[in-house]
């Protein structure tokens, strides 16, 4: 099959589909730094319509406050990229869909944006299941290396963001 992504994006979009398909499970996106590249490498692959039940891109704050519900208040005293922020972005991707299991991404991929508490290379995730306790929703941060470019931080979290979709 010919993709439009690197190989390992395309088979681990493929485990997820395969997946949660066999489980019955629907999934839903909320999306900043990978700006939609999680949803569509699950798009890549045939069935994707069985578990992709949306996807939600959003990039800017006001986008995280009109899409998802996300407190003002939680970014303005946290900042965009922290386990908060990512902790409700997951929380409003399932309360604004029907999917069983939310995956959050917020990060800052660079080249620039960075700072010395958040360099380049800081992504946030975070990963809902519906029903679950709000207390339960698990969030964590990575560091990427902030030499890597863009892209790549990109791709490396999306692998990270399908990972946290698997069952």
């Amino acid at each position: 099959m010919t993709s439009l992504f690197p190989l390992s994006l395309t088979e681990l979009a493929a485990r997820v589909v395969a997946e949660n398909a066999a489980a019955g499970r629907k999934v839903v996106l909320a999306e900043s730094c990978t700006g939609g590249l999680v949803c569509a490498a699950i798009t890549e692959i045939p069935g994707s319509s069985e578990v992709l039940e949306r996807g939600f891109v959003t990039y800017s704050n006001e986008a995280k406050i009109e899409s998802l519900g996300v407190s003002a208040e939680l970014i303005d005293t946290f900042g965009a990229v922290s386990v908060a922020v990512a902790w409700g972005m997951a929380r409003g991707a399932l309360k604004h869909s029907d999917a069983d299991v939310a995956v959050a991404i917020t990060g800052i991929a660079g080249p620039g944006g960075g700072s010395e508490s958040k360099p380049v290379g800081t992504v946030v995730f975070a990963c809902a299941l519906r029903g679950q306790n709000e207390n339960d929703i698990s969030a964590e941060q990575k560091n990427f290396d902030p030499s890597l470019s863009r892209s790549k931080i990109r791709q490396e979290a999306a692998m990270v963001a399908l990972e946290l979709l698997l069952p």
